[in-house]
């Protein structure tokens, strides 16, 4: 038995898979689109970008969806022209990168990215290098306004070592992170805020800590 590690939406089922042999050179990818479909990243005006350039994730195929049922005005945010006049590409929300041999990597969602002095921030980045730390039980990034920047970073954070401190923190980010990817803000607290089916709420988080500014 060979199982696949595979990427899909409700939009267009599964639309990419990583092959078994590459599961060990690629860990964190969801693969390459699967046979007579094609992904592929672009920027926000719809040109594609170029290798381990972040954008959204788009699906062309014959799998694609319709539309859907009595909305057309979230059909035409998800539908798209494609290359040809008779065909509807599908805009996943997603962002992802592609490395140069076009195998993708999931970035995070298109609605919960961080704009900070003018550079967009996919809160999974910072969080993947925050539960890197070992003295980091969970953690959870969101936006907070700033006057200056924007929004700046700020992540929310449970300790499972009492002695980290917020200098702990901002140093290990740094070495691993853009300057303007670091948290500026940070909290701790004993346990991140969950929605009713135990997921982390990321709008829980940021209204909280809004709120405490």
């Amino acid at each position: 038995v060979r199982l696949y590690s595979m990427y899909g939406l409700t939009e267009c089922k599964r639309c990419t898979y990583l092959p078994p042999e590459e599961l060990d050179r690629r860990p964190g990818s969801v693969g390459i689109a699967i046979p007579n479909t094609e992904a592929f990243v672009v920027d926000d005006h719809g040109q594609r970008v170029p290798p381990g350039v972040a954008g959204e994730l788009v699906i062309r195929g014959p799998h694609v969806m319709q539309g859907y049922w009595r909305n057309e005005a979230a059909t035409a945010r998800a539908l798209r022209p494609g290359p040809n006049p008779w065909e509807k590409v599908l805009y996943t929300g997603d962002l992802f990168k592609a490395d140069e041999e076009g195998f993708l990597y999931f970035v995070g969602r298109k609605d919960d990215i961080i704009k900070s002095r003018g550079e967009k921030v996919a809160p999974k980045e910072v969080e993947a290098v925050l539960h890197a730390h070992p003295g980091i039980a969970e953690a959870v990034v969101v936006g907070v306004p700033d006057p200056v920047l924007g929004h700046a970073i700020g992540a929310v954070i449970v300790r499972s070592d009492p002695a980290l401190s917020e200098k702990d923190i901002i140093r290990h980010c740094a070495r691993h992170l853009e300057d303007f990817m670091v948290p500026k803000v940070i909290e701790f607290r004993r346990e991140l805020p969950k929605t009713d089916t135990g997921k982390v709420s990321r709008r829980l988080a940021a209204e909280t800590m809004e709120a405490a500014q």
